[in-house]
């Protein structure tokens, strides 16, 4: 656990949301990303919060308008709010493009038919876990439909390698406070 004095140091320091997987992957079309476990822009409940903090559990998430030229979904977890550079890729998930859904927990390490790309935080659904004190973090649930091949090597190639690829996309943002 961080002391709570790293939060209120930190504190006006936010990652460039410029630099989001959001605003570097554009389409003309939306999908809808919704759950029935929060709303957008609202308080995530503490399960779904990481390990340490929560069960560390991905909530349950729908989805509708994927195209039919998608060759891939691929979903990405984000922490627009760290006090980095850019924003923190907490989750980076490759799902079947006919999918309509996930239930709770799906998003595990391990999980059959997804495939998991390593990051800073391990594999699979790593959940929000802000700095104590820091305020407020808005963690972005989004959704990408891809057409094409994706560079698998790392979160960073994969998003990179989604650029001018997305066919259509769509975001649901809930917040975490410690």
């Amino acid at each position: 656990m961080s002391p709570r004095w790293l939060g209120h140091l930190l504190k006006s320091r936010r990652a460039d949301a410029s630099l989001s997987a959001w605003n570097l992957l554009d389409s003309d079309h939306d999908l809808i990303l919704t759950s029935p476990d929060f709303e957008d822009g609202e308080p995530l409940p503490r399960r779904f919060a990481g390990r340490g903090v929560g069960d560390n559990v991905s909530p349950a998430l729908r989805w509708s308008g994927v195209p039919v030229e998608a060759d891939h979904l691929v979903f990405v977890l984000e922490d627009v709010d760290a006090p980095l550079q850019r924003p923190l890729v907490h989750t980076l998930s490759i799902l079947e493009p006919h999918a309509t859904g996930l239930p709770e927990g799906a998003l595990a390490s391990g999980a059959p038919g997804i495939e998991h790309l390593r990051g800073a935080l391990g594999t699979g659904y790593q959940g929000p876990r802000p700095i104590v004190g820091h305020g407020i973090h808005r963690y972005r649930f989004m959704l990408f439909a891809v057409e094409g091949d994706i560079d698998v090597t790392s979160q960073r190639t994969a998003i990179d390698s989604m650029v001018g690829h997305v066919v259509a996309r769509g975001r649901l943002v809930g917040t975490y406070e410690r």
